[in-house]
């Protein structure tokens, strides 16, 4: 990437102390330490948070079922209100939040009893907690609570479906709940599904099978469920029930993930097949677990760090000038054929790759706090 964004006096310095044995780093550092790297978590966050204001329309679901906002786009959202909240930028946190306002009023949230769709919710509620706005809050946890209407017999949400992405949909949202309310109904709910999809469908060897009928390890599918375990992982206390197999079920991933890291620092379409494609969405979901492990005194840094720092070097090379990122899977259901997944077709700028690049810096910025 070419340097875009430091200033003149950043970089005379930069070149002065380059010129000077042993200053280079410290150059590079001064650069990260005030976001004016152009490598740096806040300028790639911002670069990619902007681009997602820029675009004129929302990503919808457009089913015949409901209309609302694309899980993806609400990751996005998501994670570009949590930059701006660490950054102190209220002038992206005033963008974000008039551009989903209009969900409120744009019956943009009719949305069905499904999974995909409620955790639209993680959006409004990460708004609320930046901004105060009760109207962000009372769309959010409408959502939140939607999922456990009328609850299954095993006390799980009747939105169970056993795929791997439903580790993030059900534990983002619940977890967000609790952020924003304290009450440990929803870290509960989180960590009891969760608990149940564990031992449902890791494998062995730490990784996940995409879903029963689906005996593959396919890249994004797994980001989903680290990400998701990471997320409940940093609020919920070591005295819950459910504590000890989801950080046993963690840390075994995470052991997988750091063995099946490429030597750039890039994972691949399918985790454990070599000839298969690197693929940018899974390794900003993968970096950013790691990333959380570390922060919250999970996982050895010294083991992990490594894995983590390789991964952000090896995303920036993905991301171009207009902060898109390159080489993201399509969306992708399951299936019971290798080729289905090895053959998928890869974009640039799609939000599922935005998505998880926001969440990274965010948590690489909080790492550095």
């Amino acid at each position: 990437m070419k340097t875009r964004f430091s200033r003149f006096g950043i970089a005379v310095l930069f070149l002065l102390c380059s010129s000077l044995a042993g200053c280079a780093k410290f150059a590079t550092f001064f650069q990260d330490l005030l976001g004016h790297n152009e490598t740096s978590p806040a300028q790639i966050g911002r670069l990619v948070a902007h681009d997602l204001l820029s675009r004129s329309e929302y990503y919808l679901y457009l089913a015949p079922f409901w209309r609302g906002i694309h899980y993806s786009e609400a990751c996005a959202g998501f994670g570009a209100a949590h930059l701006a909240g660490l950054l102190h930028d209220k002038e992206l946190l005033a963008r974000l939040a008039s551009r989903y306002a209009r969900a409120n009023t744009d019956s943009l949230t009719d949305l069905a009893d499904h999974v995909d769709a409620n955790v639209y919710g993680i959006l409004p509620l990460e708004l609320y907690r930046q901004t105060g706005e009760k109207t962000f809050f009372q769309q959010g946890i409408a959502l939140a609570d939607a999922q456990w209407v009328d609850p299954r017999p095993d006390g799980l949400t009747r939105q169970t479906r056993f795929w791997i992405d439903d580790i993030w949909m059900i534990g983002a949202l619940q977890v967000q709940a609790w952020r924003t309310t304290g009450k440990p109904v929803y870290l509960e709910r989180a960590a009891l599904e969760i608990d149940v999809y564990l031992q449902k469908l890791q494998q062995p060897n730490g990784l996940f099978y995409h879903g029963e009928g689906a005996p593959f390890f396919w890249g994004r599918g797994n980001g989903w469920a680290a990400a998701g375990m990471a997320e409940l992982l940093s609020e919920l206390p070591p005295d819950n029930p459910h504590y000890p197999a989801i950080l046993a079920g963690y840390r075994r991933m995470m052991d997988a993930l750091r063995r099946y890291q490429a030597e750039d620092g890039m994972w691949r379409q399918l985790i454990d097949t070599p000839s298969a494609w690197k693929e940018s969405s899974a390794t900003a979901m993968f970096g950013y677990a790691v990333t959380v492990g570390v922060n919250k005194g999970l996982l050895d840094p010294s083991l992990y760090k490594p894995v983590y720092e390789k991964a952000w070097e090896a995303l920036l090379t993905y991301i171009g000038a207009d902060g898109r990122v390159a080489e993201v899977c399509i969306g992708t259901g399951k299936s019971a054929d290798i080729t289905h997944y090895l053959t998928r077709p890869r974009v640039t700028g799609d939000l599922h790759g935005q998505a998880p690049v926001l969440w990274f810096a965010c948590a690489l910025l909080e790492r550095n706090r």
